[in-house]
């Protein structure tokens, strides 16, 4: 087992004065913290927030107060901005230097928890009268295709003798996304309008997409940006990572078929990408850190540049994932979400770590605030599938529903609700929050 790198923050015996962190379900104890951007429903100004239980701690309101007067003057102005770039751009150390402080103002019978309880009032929300936003101005996007058996059961429907291509176990493949379409968890999303197609060879027709599907990854911000031309090492890749987030990849499934070649995806993948409203960090999750996928004997070792010892022993997140479907009807009925599948982020081929070196190899300039995306996450048996695509088989194998309904692909008023959490003996239990979005009609 990994020895992980810990401080106080990971105390599993430590309360806090904020009851609903301490109760063994929560997503959000004091040892997770992780940060987001919440609104007031009675303002329009975004704050950067660290979630606690069912609240939020406003960190404008905190810094006001003077609870992180200890810090670098650089951190406080990051603390009060209306998104998370200014403190992702600092760095790792001076986010892990906020969680310290956060740690203990909100610890029960801490000098500076005792001080923040007497104030909570004015520096708490409750995350029942809040609207959370993107956690960052995203500049760009890019997604990868880093679950080796997601990329071989999707090789397997459309090339049954050749499903991976030879690239895939070299280095890990990714395109460009869009960025302007990324929206917050509970954003509904329209059915996207293109061309497709009755048989391979066309021609094609234009109107709704008829096999829209979700697409269970996780997300990086990167934090740390790097010059134009400049690469980053493996060995510091990390130092460039912020935290992770939950991020649904909607898909058109097919406009996806007919203009994926010889490019890739365009437009049935630009319509919407759906992230959960908060950044677990790094450090939050250094409990949970795991060696990286073991690739089978037979299988290439990565190119030095993508080979480093740490990364092998440590490069991997032990998170369960799971998807939840909710239907019209069930709504209707009063009748709450089912779990479509549940999987295991320790089943990708590739690290973030990796994802990331490779993205900045032929000297890209990442930036403060840029979401890099996992691709799909599936495991090797049928219920950790993460997809519809996978799930019913190209819609061969529609999955059936307690209620009697049956999906191969997404329906008109359907919500998907993606959820993530780490446990670990000795540790508490952390999660993501959820990452919902429910599928509106196209327009006309």
């Amino acid at each position: 087992m990994i020895q992980p790198r810990l401080d106080e923050t990971h105390d599993p015996s430590a309360t806090s004065w904020v009851e609903s962190a301490n109760a063994a379900d929560t997503d959000f104890p004091l040892a997770n913290l992780p940060f987001g951007i919440f609104r007031h429903d009675f303002e329009e100004r975004p704050r950067v927030g660290i979630a606690i239980g069912d609240r939020v701690l406003d960190c404008l309101a905190a810094t006001r107060a003077g609870f992180f007067h200890g810090v670098d003057p650089a951190i406080r102005d990051a603390l009060q901005s209306w998104t998370l770039n200014p403190l992702m751009a600092l760095g790792r150390d001076d986010a892990r230097a906020v969680r310290r402080v956060a740690h203990r103002l909100l610890s029960a019978g801490t000098t500076e928890g005792n001080r923040a309880q007497s104030l909570s009032a004015d520096i708490l929300a409750s995350m029942s009268a809040i609207g959370m936003r993107v956690p960052a101005e995203i500049g760009d996007y890019s997604d990868f295709y880093a679950s080796v058996f997601h990329a071989t059961n999707v090789g397997s429907m459309f090339r049954p003798d050749n499903p991976l291509l030879p690239n895939y176990k070299w280095m890990p493949i990714g395109y460009h996304g869009r960025a302007s379409s990324i929206v917050a968890s509970g954003t509904p999303v329209r059915r996207p309008r293109g061309q497709s197609v009755a048989s391979p060879e066309g021609p094609p027709s234009a109107g709704p997409s008829a096999r829209m599907d979700y697409e269970l990854e996780v997300g990086a911000f990167v934090a740390r940006s790097n010059r134009q031309g400049d690469v980053i090492p493996l060995s510091s890749a990390e130092d460039h990572l912020f935290g992770l987030c939950l991020v649904n990849d909607w898909s058109a499934r097919d406009l996806q078929q007919w203009e994926y070649q010889p490019l890739g995806p365009f437009l049935s993948k630009s319509f919407a990408t759906t992230v959960s409203p908060w950044v677990v960090t790094l450090d939050a999750l250094e409990p949970f850190r795991i060696p990286a996928f073991v690739r089978p004997s037979t299988d290439p070792a990565p190119l030095p540049y993508l080979n480093d010892a740490t990364d092998r022993a440590r490069g991997g997140f032990g998170i369960t994932l799971e998807v939840w479907l909710r239907t019209a009807a069930m709504r209707a009925a009063g009748r709450p979400a089912e779990r479509l599948s549940c999987g295991d982020f320790a089943s990708m081929y590739w690290t973030l770590a990796q994802m990331l070196t490779h993205h900045a190899s032929a000297g890209c300039n990442l930036q403060s605030g840029d979401l890099i995306a996992s691709g799909t996450v599936s495991g090797p048996d049928a219920g950790s599938r993460g997809c519809l695509l996978e799930l019913a088989w190209r819609g061969q194998a529609p999955v059936t529903l307690s209620t009697g309904e049956t999906r191969a692909f997404l329906l008109d008023g359907d919500e998907i609700t993606l959820r993530g959490w780490c446990e670990r003996e000795g540790f508490r239990r952390i999660g993501f929050g959820e990452c919902t979005g429910e599928v509106l009609p196209a327009l006309a």
